[in-house]
């Protein structure tokens, strides 16, 4: 049978069958999932168990696998709670390197009683409803981002010197085209914290600003887990957040992510 994807919202989403991605998968079924990423920029795979390693060649079926540079940190039940926190904040995965993520897989093995629902923003949706003046504006722009800019926003500011020479800021486009369909999204995530050539506050009040513009409900799919969920979604046309849950209890996820192409800013200027 072949592969289907049935909408979820008129922005964002769509919910896969016809295939099992527990086996082997076919030249025509990545090439349909490719296509299905760049229409729908989330994917969900409804309740298909599998082990770490069958996730792992799902992942590698679709490209390049990226490498995680995970950072070292200290105190790990204060400070990797933190940094964790810092993703109920809207974000783009890995934007704060170089190259970017390009999708991000995300698998449910257990989740708490209650919250721990992922909310994802469709960036292209929010550049479509930008008024001229705004786009042009927007387009040209590169923004520094960092994962210290992030956790500031959540009060950490108790960075090592190896983690200020880790986390250095990159240049990233506000405006990036996929390759693929040509359609232009506002790159953003809460990694960024300035723009270059633009004062700290103007800059930070225009990131908020859109950032708040580009989450309106409208744009926004909630995926509600289940155990054996999967979701994957495409870091370069979404931003996205996991809402709150108890922080007592278990919320398994094991995530792959796929490398992207970059720097973004270098592409732009191509």
């Amino acid at each position: 049978m072949p592969i289907s994807i049935q909408r979820l919202t008129p922005h964002i989403g769509g919910v896969v069958t016809g295939v099992d991605i527990r086996q082997p998968l076919s030249a025509e079924d990545a090439a349909a999932i490719h296509a299905g990423m760049d229409e729908y920029a989330v994917l969900v795979f409804r309740e298909q168990p599998m082990t770490g390693d069958q996730q792992l060649a799902f992942t590698e079926a679709l490209g390049t696998i990226e490498m995680s540079g995970g950072t070292n940190l200290k105190k790990p039940e204060d400070r990797r709670r933190l940094f964790g926190i810092g993703n109920q904040l809207w974000h783009s995965d890995s934007s704060f390197k170089v190259t970017p993520a390009k999708y991000s897989l995300l698998h449910a093995i257990a989740l708490p009683s209650k919250g721990g629902n992922t909310e994802f923003a469709s960036m292209v949706a929010a550049w479509d409803a930008m008024d001229d003046e705004l786009k042009a504006q927007c387009e040209g722009l590169i923004c520094e981002h960092s994962q210290m800019f992030s956790r500031q926003q959540i009060g950490f500011f108790d960075f090592t010197e190896e983690e200020q020479k880790r986390f250095k800021p990159v240049r990233q486009s506000m405006v990036r085209i996929n390759p693929a369909t040509g359609r232009k999204s506002i790159y953003l995530a809460s990694h960024a914290g300035g723009i270059v050539g633009w004062p700290v506050p103007e800059s930070r009040i225009f990131l908020r600003d859109l950032i708040e513009q580009a989450t309106r409900p409208e744009f926004v799919y909630a995926h509600e887990w289940t155990v054996g969920d999967l979701v994957m979604w495409d870091n370069r046309q979404t931003m996205h957040r996991v809402r709150s849950y108890p922080a007592d209890e278990p919320r398994d996820m094991r995530r792959t992510t796929l490398a992207g192409e970059g720097p973004t800013a270098e592409q732009i200027a191509a």
